[in-house]
């Protein structure tokens, strides 16, 4: 168990790190990547997983969740609790981590961008148009696909032998990669709590120049959001026999 919940600190860190990364290297001022657009964030997005859950996998850790939706769909596919107090804060304190070494790694570029809303994006999510009910659904609906599609690619019901070998990773990460394609338009596709929980933290904690507000008020939204859309996903796993 302590390999796997390391696994998940340091996967969940990879994740934030890179993810946020490149919404940092494209919406920051004087960054070299400034204005390359939805198509680089969500590309970054997607090869952040891969990453993130290649590394949590190489450290031990199965499950390689790095997301309290998948975790708590996974205790009621499974019925194994111990994870809702071992994996989702090892997540939480990750995500903190990640968007504190994206907040050293632009250290030069806060105070040359003017745009705060900018700089919380570069932390956590927010509407296109903000109607908490859609915004809500948008998050249900993103992170349904995305837990009953990512069981499905390792169902060995594919093939005899399960995926092929060292795909999994890959796989995962074009998953995320489509959604934010094609379902991250309206809020910014958090489908993960601890994605968007730790790094308002981190931006409300962090002296970061011209700041602004962290939007708590939105923040509900991303947190319970992909929480219901994990626990509508096991639920139809469970009806569907996956």
């Amino acid at each position: 168990m302590e390999a796997a919940v390391l696994g998940e600190f340091v996967g969940t860190m990879i994740l934030i790190l890179l993810g946020n990364g490149v919404v940092g290297g494209v919406l920051l001022a004087r960054s070299k990547a400034e204005g390359a657009g939805w198509m680089a964030i969500a590309t970054g997005w997607g090869l952040a997983v891969f990453a993130a859950v290649a590394v949590s996998i190489s450290m031990g850790d199965p499950d390689a969740h790095l997301n309290p939706a998948f975790t708590v769909a996974s205790v009621i596919m499974t019925g194994r609790p111990e994870r809702l107090w071992t994996y989702i804060p090892a997540q939480i304190a990750g995500a903190m981590l990640g968007a504190t070494l994206v907040w050293l790694f632009y250290l030069p570029h806060w105070d040359l961008t003017a745009d705060s809303g900018k700089k919380l994006s570069c932390f956590s999510t927010g509407p296109a148009v903000r109607k908490p009910a859609s915004n809500f659904l948008s998050e249900v609906i993103g992170t349904f696909v995305l837990v009953v599609v990512a069981a499905a690619l390792v169902s060995k019901r594919i093939a005899p032998g399960g995926i092929a070998a060292g795909l999994g990773p890959w796989l995962v990460g074009a998953l995320v990669w489509s959604i934010g394609l094609s379902l991250g338009g309206t809020t910014g596709y958090a489908i993960n709590p601890a994605r968007d929980l730790g790094p308002r933290i981190m931006h409300t904690l962090l002296p970061i120049a011209g700041k602004g507000t962290s939007d708590w008020s939105y923040s509900w939204v991303p947190i319970f959001g992909p929480i219901a859309g994990g626990i509508v996903a096991a639920i139809f796993m469970r009806w569907a026999g996956m």
